[in-house]
């Protein structure tokens, strides 16, 4: 299905370009600028970079449907379905005519799986505007994606008797004749894709599979070939080429190609776990055990991993590792007859007769129970006639009924949280007259930056960046005139904390908590030399917080547990901690300091942040979320905390909060969010 999704997203980013010679012309110059510049960013594929410039129009602009529907357009070329949708929904609601809103809104809601809201869209679009022949189109796909097959066939035929020349809707009408079961209407469909472009690898990829479920392996084998011919770089081709060259028995060239696909993607789950089942076949199991193991890295719940790594702790004799597999498999599949079946056996070599037998019978039983479904026409995983140490391929049989929670997943991503806020050295004085800048503004802290005899900056970027100082830290205490400061005396505190940051930034890590102690403990006594030194305790006491977090992070770091949070392609997440086993690391400390300066001065975002960042990384969830939606109450821009609390909560298994939170980040800027949409906030029907 995923293939429709590039489809889809290709025949977008078209449509998208035909419109920037449509859009009316704005009132005022400014918005003008804004709106050219992000629909030349929207055609040059630079999407995050034209919702920058949307946002800013729409603050300007609040009434521009134009605005709202070229922002959803980046959204959904970044993987953004559900901030798409909000703003299409914008759009429609500004202008209730408007035929483009109501069809990227349709396709939107087809990628989520709300079929009848999209059909109910496409109507509407088709009634203001019905010689649109894109409607046709995206309408048919969306047919596809909800299994009417002979709809989306009559919606392709339409389609392309106005656009004959468009090589992607034989693709796709030919797949919809494939599910229809006509494999020779589907065949000339492709054979037509690639007689209109012969330069389009798709077209070979969708043939040669057609030839191989028909075993012409040669003939698939070409066509894959050819695919690479033209794309070098196109690693399903290399991954199904792989298939047919194992099916041909030509092992040293399947893993050829699947070791190219891992060049490309490490982290692809299925091809390792197909290059394990490879190295198994010739007898190679500690490569076959170190794939799979990384497979159930990736994807924990697995039952087939954990069935086939049985098979080569059996191959080993390594018994009890192979009875602690089928058993993790049969916990998670209970109705998998041939992993009882195995059981059995393995139980038997470890003269465990009582349980080999009740496994045996188990096994037996369950048989029975899939042949009287099978017979009235329910499928079940049961089959023990099926191979399961067969490779896999991304096809529809693999997606069996009661089985979909264990598909394997693509890719490995490790998500981690965006950095804890702190004071660090900067190159310049930050810039505080941008127009239209959405920087925290708060009077205490900028008279404290201001004050501080060197530029300095909160940030949360990394604080191993060795930045290039002009001054020296004698030259700044001394209070030089090319400080801005004159010749000020500073109070011991403050004098503390610039020692202290001066450290941090030559990774003196253990001299700058020195210095920030003391900075802490000085400020009390500096409030008869400046009244606000009371409140600038706080400050001093997040960069300690800070540090002492990150002084914890770094032996970590070093012991190689670095905590991510980590997601299967179900949402499903978990603490994962590298490839071992997790240490638990105290960050008390941290988390005081933190709260003591909310108690000083509890309007300042950054406190809250680091609270909620403190609190994920002790595993305390809720606590988290609090702290992140304290910061963004504060500070609605803050698009770290977005992403930040949409992470928690699709940990927590609030999916559709959380996305919507990364929605939110990405359009604040946080460019991380989309790859993290794309991965985790879509259905596997859009895939």
């Amino acid at each position: 299905m995923f293939i429709f999704a590039n489809v889809v997203k290709k025949f977008l980013l078209s449509i998208s370009i035909l419109l920037l010679a449509a859009s009316p012309a704005l009132a005022q110059y400014d918005k003008d600028v804004f709106s050219m510049r992000g629909r030349l960013a929207l055609q040059d594929g630079k999407y995050t970079q034209a919702i920058e410039h949307f946002n800013i129009l729409a603050r300007l602009d609040t009434t521009d449907y134009w605005c709202f529907f070229y922002r959803g357009i980046a959204k959904y070329n970044l993987g953004d379905i559900r901030g798409a949708q909000k703003d299409f929904n914008t759009s429609v609601r500004l202008n209730p005519v408007f035929t483009n809103g109501y069809h990227y809104r349709a396709i939107t809601e087809s990628r989520t799986g709300d079929y009848e809201k999209a059909f109910d869209d496409f109507d509407k679009a088709i009634s203001l505007r019905p010689g649109f022949t894109g409607l046709y189109y995206s309408r048919g796909v969306t047919n596809f994606l909800a299994q009417r097959f002979p709809e989306a066939v009559d919606d392709f035929d339409r389609y392309i008797r106005k656009e004959p020349k468009d090589p992607s809707a034989y693709l796709n009408r030919g797949a919809s004749y494939l599910f229809l079961g006509d494999t020779l209407k589907a065949m000339d469909d492709y054979n037509k894709a690639i007689k209109i472009d012969r330069f389009e690898p798709e077209c070979y990829i969708r043939r040669g599979r057609v030839y191989a479920a028909r075993q012409m392996y040669p003939e698939a084998v070409a066509d894959m070939s050819k695919a690479l011919e033209i794309d070098s770089t196109n690693t399903f081709a290399y991954f199904n080429r792989a298939l047919l060259y194992y099916e041909l028995h030509d092992y040293n060239a399947a893993m050829r190609d699947l070791n190219r696909v891992l060049k490309e993607e490490p982290g692809n789950a299925l091809t390792l776990y197909n290059r394990s089942l490879i190295y198994a076949q010739v007898g190679d199991y500690e490569s076959a055990l170190d794939d799979m193991d990384r497979v159930l890295n990736i994807n924990p719940r697995n039952v087939l991993a954990y069935f086939n790594r049985a098979a080569f702790f059996m191959e080993m004799g390594r018994w009890r590792d192979a009875l602690r597999d089928y058993d993790r498999a049969i916990e998670l599949y209970p109705d998998f007859a041939k992993a009882y079946l195995n059981r059995s056996y393995v139980e038997n070599m470890l003269g465990m007769t009582k349980e080999s037998k009740a496994d045996y019978k188990t096994a037996l039983r369950k048989v029975g129970e899939y042949r009287a479904k099978n017979a009235s026409g329910e499928a079940s995983f049961a089959d023990t006639t099926k191979k399961y140490n067969a490779l896999l391929a991304l096809d529809a049989d693999f997606a069996k009924k009661d089985f979909d929670n264990e598909l394997l997943q693509h890719r490995d991503i490790d998500i981690r949280l965006r950095p804890l806020y702190k004071f660090s050295l900067a190159a310049r004085r930050e810039a505080r007259n941008l127009a239209l800048s959405s920087r925290f503004e708060n009077p205490l802290l900028d008279r404290f930056v201001d004050a501080v005899p060197v530029p300095v900056v909160v940030s949360n970027s990394d604080s191993l960046v060795t930045l290039k100082l002009v001054r020296s830290l004698s030259s700044v205490l001394a209070g030089d005139a090319s400080s801005g400061a004159g010749s000020v005396k500073l109070p011991p505190s403050e004098t503390f904390f610039i020692m202290g940051i001066y450290e941090v930034q030559q990774k003196n890590y253990t001299g700058a908590l020195n210095y920030f102690d003391k900075a802490v403990n000085a400020a009390d006594n500096d409030t008869d030399k400046d009244l606000y030194s009371r409140y600038y305790k706080a400050f001093y006491l997040m960069n300690r917080g800070v540090l002492r977090a990150e002084m914890i992070d770094f032996i970590a770091s070093l012991e190689g547990n670095v905590q991510t949070l980590s997601m299967d392609d179900k949402g499903a997440t978990r603490a994962r901690v590298s490839d071992r086993v997790a240490r638990s690391y105290d960050y008390s400390e941290a988390i005081e300091d933190m709260q003591a300066a909310t108690d000083l001065v509890p309007d300042i975002p950054y406190l809250y942040f680091n609270l909620g960042n403190l609190y994920c990384l002790s595993g305390e969830m809720v606590n988290a979320i609090d702290g992140y939606s304290q910061a963004i109450r504060l500070y609605p821009s803050m698009g770290d905390a977005f992403f930040n609390r949409g992470l928690v909560l699709i940990y927590l298994k609030d999916k559709e909060k959380g996305c919507i939170d990364l929605s939110r980040a990405g359009e604040l800027g946080v460019r991380d969010s989309y790859s993290v949409i794309d991965k985790y906030c879509t259905n596997d029907e859009q895939r």
